[in-house]
């Protein structure tokens, strides 16, 4: 087992793993910004380093200031959570370089996935069902139209690299493809550095359904059930739950058979997420892969009782799964709502010095923050400030548990999302687990419109 590990990222899931690694009785080390000097994982980590000014760039994306810090603090790991360097293959290859064990797959798995494109084409080779496309990459326009006219409108734009909906975009015909074929290029490039685009038929209101695998380098990969995440706001989730509404035991077994097979097909290791799209009828279609841990692990582990991090710690460790497929157990429901600083009418960010902050609580109650009174959110990060997970023996109790959390959570000093997730699990469509990802369309008709 690693004697310390350093933590390459911030906020909530930095925490997070700092609890993992003091359970398993491993010392800590914590990067951050100048913006980050009085946050609590620079706080409760065991050491801390300053590896740059505020800007992404110039801290938490800087390669070289991540291993220098692991090397001047002797640290035999890295653990980079989700977002920032945590599917960056180039990140992974330095790490093998320079002697340090990345927490997560391996460089040439994160490269395959992360490229949209090659995993598709992957996926197709596997046999896993996959949503009809173009079979790679398109040079220009004019290929993109003569595709789209084979699968017929409308169909969706995608950039082959990255993921959080950037590059993404919808054609309806071909006036708008010609637009927003070159609009998804030049937002894939600035988000990603890379241009590149495909096309897929577009499903229409789909449910976005996720299954957790995890992988050991003993050749043991199992599943860990599926989470439902259709209600998002521009392909950015806002709540997660599982078990989904819209599985019985046949389709899950189906889906989780598909999200094997797909792992296995690049020789997973470690924790990873397969996303598909699961339709009206039954039908489902890979989309993606992450090749990480996920903002929505939680569900994960409240209705498993495992725990994912010091899981994936213990394989970077080259030990084996302490569970088998068979010992996987779905326990209850439940429910996650992401608390973001923003504006819950404009979504405009909302950064500041937080004057009140208390948190929920009872039973079946979990809050993941960093965050505090007193507390600065900057301006210059993703605006999540807590994640409320609520478990409960049915479905019904656990949106009554949520629904009590998100009433008694208090957040004063800036604005944040929380009125908006109080109407939504509240909402009778989300009561009835009558869901799929164009539920905040009808939610926020007039924001959509746009």
């Amino acid at each position: 087992m690693f004697r310390k590990i350093l933590i390459a990222n911030r906020g909530e899931i930095a925490l997070r793993i700092i609890w993992a690694c003091r359970e398993l009785g491993i010392r800590t080390v914590a990067v951050h910004s100048t913006a980050d000097s009085n946050s609590l994982h620079v706080k409760f980590a065991d050491e801390d380093v300053c590896i740059g000014p505020p800007r992404n760039d110039e801290s938490y994306l800087n390669i070289s200031a991540v291993i220098s810090a692991a090397e001047i603090t002797d640290a035999e790991a890295i653990h980079p959570g989700y977002g920032f360097l945590a599917e960056s293959a180039q990140f992974a290859d330095v790490c093998r370089e320079c002697g340090l064990t990345f927490i997560g797959p391996p460089p040439e798995v994160i490269r395959k996935m992360g490229d949209k494109a090659e995993a598709r084409r992957t996926m197709i080779e596997a046999g896993v069902p996959t949503v009809p496309g173009s079979l790679g990459v398109l040079p220009d326009v004019e290929r993109a139209a003569l595709v789209a006219e084979g699968l017929g409108y409308p169909v969706l734009i995608k950039a082959s690299a990255g993921g959080g909906g950037r590059g993404m975009r919808i054609a309806r015909d071909p006036e708008e493809l010609a637009h927003q074929f070159e609009a998804a290029r030049n937002e894939a490039a600035l988000a990603f550095g890379v241009a590149d685009v495909y096309l897929e038929k577009l499903v229409l209101e789909p449910r976005h359904v996720e299954f957790q695998v995890i992988g050991d380098t003993h050749g043991n990969l199992v599943h860990l059930f599926e989470r439902e995440c259709s209600i998002q706001r521009r392909h950015q989730k806002l709540v997660e739950e599982c078990p989904s509404t819209a599985l019985d035991d046949a389709l899950r077994a189906r889906m989780a058979e598909a999200a094997l097979r797909a792992a296995s097909a690049v020789n997973y290791v470690n924790a990873g997420t397969v996303e598909f799209l699961l339709d009206s009828r039954g039908e489902f279609y890979f989309i993606e892969m992450n090749t990480r841990i996920q903002v929505e692990h939680p569900v994960t582990e409240v209705v498993t009782g495992l725990d994912l991090i010091k899981e994936q710690i213990r394989i970077a460790a080259g030990e084996p799964l302490s569970f088998t497929q068979d010992e996987v157990r779905m326990t209850g429901h439940a429910i996650e709502c992401r608390i973001n600083a923003e504006d819950p009418e404009t979504f405009r960010p909302s950064p500041g010095k937080i004057v009140t902050f208390h948190p929920p609580g009872g039973p079946g109650i979990r809050v993941d923050t960093a965050c505090h009174a007193e507390a600065i959110v900057p301006p210059y990060y993703d605006s999540m400030i807590a994640k409320v997970i609520s478990r409960g023996n049915t479905r019904g109790e656990a949106i009554l548990r949520m629904r009590r959390a998100l009433e008694s959570f208090v957040v004063e000093g800036i604005r944040t999302n929380l009125p908006l997730q109080q109407k939504i699990v509240r909402e009778e469509d989300f009561v009835r687990g009558r869901i799929s990802t164009a539920f905040m369309e009808r939610f926020l008709p007039v924001e959509t419109s746009e």
